[in-house]
């Protein structure tokens, strides 16, 4: 065979193995931004029901955005990158992820939930140009359910109270679900016909409520979807007596005790004491939180506010973090993105316990039931209060109560003498 014969290549046939090469969804393909306006999107549970939920997609400065929607919150997520037809965007919170290729004006994928010992995933979907979350042509609501519905949650026999919130206008219904501990933050459905449907996305849980309307005051055959594998069932009746609970009576100190004391590690790796000069004669909240728990994000978000307002008239906060694994540096970088989130300026405090360990980690309190905790302390660092749980922005007018009760307990212990 002759080396030196080059075989010539005929013009239009070279021409075409190259625009085969750059062609759209090409393997050399690059994606410089999502296409903007409103998505649709779904999560996958196990059992195969859908989560859905809508974001909106933007831009700033050349780069894409995500705006995830339920009610009126927005959860801005900026940490997006591409890579040929690959799309992957990492949440704020919760150490969550998408894995996703985009294709056409769909993305298809998986949402990747990073736990202590494993990761979650469920596979995910969204089409962009679709503006509906459950139903695209609902029927008239069979009623309108406004109002405060007591609700019980069931699983195993295990009966979980809650009370709902709800607002509707036409087909559309927003509110949420309190419990003694927390709330579900920010639900958003529709009501067609007689299914009640409502759902939330916020980075780290995926919920779906779904029920039948029974009458203008009953609500049945529910169920509750939670992530992958979470199933309760649940039933509400309309009332607007409905209560929790007393949020300052189901965690207390030990028999013996009046105050705390703790020494743990700040996010600069200093140890910090509530011993320490910078706390005496000052009224302080201890907040026992995780960067995996979202009504710690609500009452972070709302500490952080009311520390710069009150810094200065004595009040100080320390966050106490219990995360879910003994990796001091992954809890540190988790804790540092929440902090960086609310622009926090008091004491967050790596512990080195996880979430289950906290009693463990502060003998002096009794039947801890939930995250976020908070203990309030007066001038003489002794405890006041002791609150379990946090209801949101998302609770309406629970959470307006919530403030002004907790304003006018420190602006109380404010003007006490040390």
């Amino acid at each position: 065979m002759n080396r030196n014969k080059i075989r010539s290549v005929p013009a239009a046939a070279f021409l075409l193995g190259l625009l085969l090469m750059t062609s759209c969804g090409g393997p050399s393909e690059k994606q410089s931004g999502l296409p903007e306006g409103i998505w649709r999107a779904t999560l996958t549970t196990d059992s195969g029901e859908e989560i859905p939920f809508n974001f909106e997609v933007g831009s700033e400065d050349g780069a894409s955005y995500i705006e995830i929607i339920n009610g009126d919150n927005r959860l801005r997520v900026d940490e997006i990158t591409f890579k040929g037809d690959s799309v992957n965007f990492l949440m704020p919170f919760f150490d969550s992820e998408f894995k996703s290729r985009l294709q056409g004006n769909s993305l298809t994928g998986s949402w990747i939930k990073h736990l202590a010992d494993r990761d979650a995933v469920m596979p995910f979907r969204a089409v962009h140009g679709v503006n509906y979350r459950f139903v695209e042509s609902p029927e008239a609501p069979a009623v309108n359910l406004s109002g405060r519905w007591a609700a019980g949650f069931v699983r195993e026999g295990d009966t979980l109270s809650a009370i709902g919130e709800f607002s509707q206008e036409g087909n559309r219904l927003t509110g949420t679900f309190i419990t003694p501990y927390g709330d579900y933050r920010f639900l958003e459905g529709v009501v067609s016909g007689k299914q009640v449907l409502l759902s939330a996305f916020d980075g780290g849980y995926a919920t779906l409520f779904t029920a039948t309307v029974a009458d203008d005051s009953t609500l049945t055959a529910g169920m509750f979807y939670s992530g992958r594998s979470g199933v309760r069932t649940w039933t509400a009746y309309q009332d607007p007596t409905a209560e929790l609970p007393d949020a300052n009576s189901l965690t207390y100190l030990a028999e013996g005790y009046e105050k705390l004391d703790f020494t743990y590690v700040n996010l600069e790796g200093d140890s910090v004491s509530l011993g320490d000069e910078k706390f005496q004669g000052k009224v302080v909240v201890i907040q026992f939180f995780g960067s995996w728990c979202p009504n710690c994000l609500d009452e972070t978000r709302f500490l952080s506010d009311f520390h710069k307002q009150y810094r200065d008239k004595g009040f100080e906060v320390i966050g106490l973090a219990y995360e879910r694994t003994n990796d001091m540096e992954l809890n540190k970088r988790l804790v540092r993105r929440m902090t960086d989130r609310f622009d926090v300026e008091y004491e967050m405090l790596l512990t080195g316990y996880t979430s289950s360990e906290v009693e463990e980690s502060m003998p002096s309190l009794r039947n801890f039931m939930a995250f976020p905790t908070t203990i309030v302390l007066d001038r003489r660092g002794e405890v006041r209060q002791v609150h379990t749980g946090f209801k949101g922005p998302g609770t309406g007018a629970h959470y307006e109560i919530y403030v002004d009760e907790f304003t006018r307990l420190i602006n109380g212990l404010l003007e006490e003498q040390p």
